[in-house]
């Protein structure tokens, strides 16, 4: 029997059009048939090969049918498209951060039990073998009592001396920031590991350079270069986490700490870390099963953990289990965001 192939509409031209139209096609399960975005839908669906291109979601809803609308849209604009493609009650996939605020991310919480639809997040490092490693060895008991869990994400992006363009990722209203950008994936990985939300946060955002310079403009920033947070899930786990752009050196630390055996994965970025376990006598490196879908580097790093998030995803739409990023879980990671600060 042949397996369904379901219609996607991506809304968002930028990360939507190099990592969500060509993750959706390589899978296998999907077809991208239509883009939504105010300014280069037409310019990007001509270059991917999508048929239709749309100015809004509302416009894409309206003049073709779907099964699936992928939301890759900035954060400003989550809200209005999961809201609308809820109503005609198609599958979702949200980009993060979530929403602006936790009332928000409530409100669609609500609106997929409605709908009753596959609905899930793109939190496609969670598919990396080093972090299903580390998840693995936490949830089986392997490093014995959990007491610690630690994830820094250091980068220079943002250092005083680095330029990047004036865009909405510079303003706090429009839900710009680290926090956003990549708390959200830190805070969704530390609640992964720990199988369940925390029930105390504490943390703050800086702002380490307001000025900001790009080919000779100057403009002001209001959001987050760095976020840090920790995180008190109950019976003795506390997880540290951050994410800072400003300093010398690239370098990303993931490690979950039990009483018994520590397991980090440490390397230059997300996406090049190395596995290890320690104990009183002796670390080890882990042999693992490598990417799958690694073939796809070469276009685009992220392209290899989001197809294999869209497995989980065309598995769930087949109404066969397979782990996900829920909505539900979006909402606690909101959450511990806004504890710290990130809300419009």
């Amino acid at each position: 029997m042949k397996e369904r192939c379901y219609r996607v509409g991506v809304v968002g031209s930028s990360f939507g059009g190099s990592v969500h139209v060509p993750a959706f096609a390589a899978q296998g399960r999907f077809e991208v048939v239509a883009l939504a975005s105010p300014r280069h839908a037409a310019e990007i669906a001509a270059k991917r090969n999508v048929a239709h291109a749309f100015a809004s979601v509302d416009e894409m809803l309206d003049g073709v049918e779907l099964d699936v609308v992928s939301v890759a849209s900035p954060p400003f604009a989550h809200h209005a498209a999961v809201s609308a493609a809820l109503k005609r009650g198609l599958h979702v996939l949200c980009e993060k951060p979530f929403t602006l605020d936790v009332a928000q991310a409530e409100e669609l919480v609500a609106a997929a039990e409605r709908a009753g639809t596959v609905c899930a997040l793109a939190h496609e490092f969670r598919y990396t073998p080093p972090r299903q490693a580390l998840h693995e060895l936490a949830r089986n008991g392997h490093l014995g009592t959990l007491r610690g869990i630690e994830i820094t994400q250091n980068s220079t992006t943002l250092r005083a001396d680095s330029e990047r363009p004036n865009s909405w990722w510079f303003e706090r209203r429009h839900g710009g920031g680290m926090t956003g950008a990549a708390l959200s994936h830190v805070v969704d990985q530390a609640n992964w590991f720990a199988g369940r939300a925390p029930v105390r946060v504490a943390g703050l955002e800086r702002t380490a350079n307001v000025a900001r310079h790009n080919d000779g403009e100057t403009f002001t920033s209001d959001v987050a270069d760095g976020a840090f947070a920790t995180l008190d899930y109950g019976d003795g786990l506390v997880a540290s986490v951050a994410v800072d752009a400003t300093r010398a050196v690239e370098s990303v630390t993931v490690a979950v700490h039990g009483e018994t055996r520590t397991a980090v994965a440490s390397g230059p970025d997300a996406l090049d870390l190395r596995t290890f376990v320690v104990d009183g006598d002796e670390t080890s490196e882990l042999e693992l099963t490598p990417q799958p879908h690694a073939n796809l580097a070469a276009a685009h790093p992220n392209l290899p953990p989001f197809v294999t998030l869209l497995d989980a995803f065309a598995a769930n739409l087949d109404g066969n289990p397979a782990s996900l990023p829920t909505f539900d879980d979006g909402l606690a990671t909101q959450r511990v965001l806004a504890a710290i600060g990130y809300r419009v």
